[in-house]
C-alpha cells in the first residue's frame, strides 16, 4: 500500500484531442496542449559508413524525439509535441496521432507526450509525485498493463491509478451515479455510472466527436467556394497603417496532413464561436433564408456562414445529415447505423437495471470539449423528453462554463486523487515489484 505523504498527485488526462495535465488538488490543468504529435521521418546515409556495413539491414529503431544513430544507417524520427513545436512549419512533418478510438496505437508517441507533460510543461520529476492517469471506458487489459509497465519501468512512479473517464466526470460533479454523455474530440461515449463504476455493458459510443464536425465544417466551407487558407501559407504586410495585404507564399514541402492540422484548428475556431444546435431537428428549407454571421479568417476574408451554423452541430442527432455535406461522400455509407445522441442515452439507460433508470434519467451529465456547443443541453433534453417514458423525470445537467466541461475529466481526477479517503487505493511501486503489471487489473476497477 502507498502512504501518499505530502506530495501532490499529477493528474494526466490523456484525450484524442488535447493532453490535460497539472497538480492534483487545483481547479484547472497546468498544460493543455495537442495530443497529436509531429513526425518527421529521414533515412539518411552517412557519408563515412563503410560499403560493405551498408549491406546490413536496418534495425526498426524507435526512440522517442531524439534522432537514433546507429553504425549502419542513419533511423531518424524526430518527434515533435506541444503546440509551440506543432505550429511551426516544418518540411515533410507529418502530424499523427497516437489515439485511436480511445485505444493507444502508438506507444512511443504516448511515451513523447507525458515525457513533454512531466519534464517541459509541469517541470517535476515524476520519480517524486504519484500518478492519475484517466483512461477510456474500452480500454483493454493489455493497454493497462503497458501503461502501468511504462509508468512504473520508464518514468519510476512511486504509485500509479488509472480511472475511467465517465467516473472521473460524475465526481467533478459531486456525484456517485449518473450517465455520463462525453462529447470529446474524437468520439462521443454514452456510460452509465453506478456508485464509481462504470456499467460496461450499458456503454454506447458513436465516432461523431468534435473533429469530425470540423471536417464537415471544412468541407461545407469548401463546397461554397471558401477555402481556409492555413496560418503559415500566407504573410500580411501593411501597407497603410491598420491596411493589409495579404501574400501568398510559396511553400512546397509542407505535408498534407500538416496542412490538414493548420486548417483545422481555424475550422474548430469557427465551429466554435458560430455553431449552435438548432431547436428543432435540421431541414434545408427552414433554415435556407436564415440570417448569417461573419466570421473573419486570419488571412483576412470575412465568411458568412448561415444553414451551417445549425447543420454542423445536428449531426450529433441525426447523422445522416452528412450525406449532404459535398465531399463527405467516404463517410455516407456508414453513417445510417450511427444513432444520435438521445437514441443512445435511451438505449444505454434501457441496457441498466430497472431500479436505477430513473435516477440516471434525472442524472445526465454532459461532458467533454463538444458538449460545449451552445443550446446542445437544452435540445438534448427537449428531444429525450419526447422519447423518454411518461414518468422519467429527464434532467440533463452541465456545469456553467465551458472550461469545466471541457475539463471535467481532469477535475474529476483532481478531486479523487486529492481525497484522504483515496490514498489507500493507489497502485503502488512496491507492489508493481512483487506481483507484475498484471495487478493493475485488481488495483484499478
Amino acid at each position: 500500500m502507498y502512504g501518499g505523504d505530502e506530495v501532490s498527485a499529477i493528474v494526466v488526462d490523456l484525450g484524442s484531442h488535447t493532453c490535460k495535465a497539472g497538480y492534483a488538488g487545483e481547479d484547472a490543468p497546468k498544460a493543455v496542449f495537442p495530443s497529436c504529435v509531429g513526425v518527421i521521418e529521414q533515412l539518411e546515409d552517412s557519408d563515412d559508413i563503410k560499403a560493405e556495413k551498408e549491406s546490413e539491414p536496418v534495425p526498426d529503431s524507435k526512440n522517442g524525439g531524439k534522432p537514433i544513430e546507429s553504425d549502419k544507417t542513419k533511423v531518424k524520427r524526430k518527434l515533435y509535441v506541444g503546440s509551440q513545436a506543432l505550429g511551426y512549419r516544418r518540411d515533410h512533418m507529418e502530424v499523427v496521432s497516437p489515439i485511436k478510438d480511445g485505444l493507444v496505437v502508438d506507444w512511443d508517441m504516448v511515451d513523447n507526450i507525458w515525457e513533454h507533460a512531466f519534464r517541459d510543461r509541469l517541470l517535476i520529476d515524476p520519480k517524486e509525485h504519484p500518478m492519475l492517469l484517466s483512461e477510456s471506458s474500452s480500454n483493454t487489459p493489455q493497454q493497462r498493463e503497458r501503461t502501468a509497465e511504462l509508468m512504473f519501468e520508464k518514468y519510476k512512479v512511486p504509485a500509479l491509478f488509472l480511472a475511467k473517464n465517465a467516473v472521473l466526470t460524475a465526481f467533478a460533479s459531486g456525484r456517485a451515479t449518473a450517465l455520463v454523455v462525453d462529447s470529446g474530440g474524437g468520439s462521443t461515449t454514452v456510460a452509465p455510472v453506478h456508485d464509481g463504476y462504470v456499467l460496461q455493458k450499458a456503454v454506447a459510443t458513436s465516432p461523431i466527436g468534435g473533429e469530425f464536425l470540423t471536417e464537415c465544417m471544412i468541407k461545407s466551407l469548401e463546397s461554397r467556394g471558401f477555402v481556409i487558407k492555413p496560418r503559415y501559407s500566407f504573410k500580411r504586410k501593411e501597407v497603410r497603417p491598420g491596411e493589409f495585404q495579404t501574400v501568398d507564399l510559396d511553400i512546397p514541402n509542407t505535408t498534407e496532413s500538416y496542412k490538414l492540422f493548420s486548417q483545422r484548428v481555424i475550422a474548430s475556431d469557427i465551429k466554435e464561436s458560430v455553431c449552435r444546435a438548432p431547436d428543432t431537428p435540421y431541414d434545408e428549407s427552414s433554415y435556407a433564408n436564415i440570417p448569417t454571421t461573419s466570421y473573419e479568417l486570419p488571412d483576412g476574408q470575412t465568411i458568412e456562414v448561415g444553414a451551417d451554423r445549425f447543420k454542423i452541430p445536428d449531426i450529433l442527432f441525426n447523422a445522416s445529415i452528412v450525406q449532404t455535406i459535398p465531399g463527405m461522400e467516404s463517410f455516407a455509407d456508414t453513417a445510417p447505423s450511427i444513432r444520435g445522441l438521445p437514441q443512445m442515452v435511451i438505449e444505454s439507460i434501457n441496457k441498466c437495471d430497472v431500479d436505477i433508470r430513473r435516477e440516471l434519467f434525472s442524472s445526465i451529465l454532459l461532458a467533454g470539449g463538444t458538449s460545449s456547443m451552445q443550446q446542445l443541453k437544452e435540445r438534448l433534453e427537449k428531444d429525450l423528453l419526447e422519447e423518454s417514458p411518461q414518468a422519467a423525470r429527464v434532467k440533463v445537467l452541465a456545469s456553467g462554463n465551458a472550461t469545466e466541461r471541457r475539463f471535467s475529466v481532469w477535475i474529476g481526477g483532481s478531486i479523487l486523487a486529492s481525497l484522504g479517503s483515496f490514498q489507500q487505493m493507489w497502485f503502488s511501486k512496491a507492489e508493481y515489484e512483487e506481483h507484475g503489471a498484471s495487478y493493475i487489473q485488481r488495483k484499478c476497477p
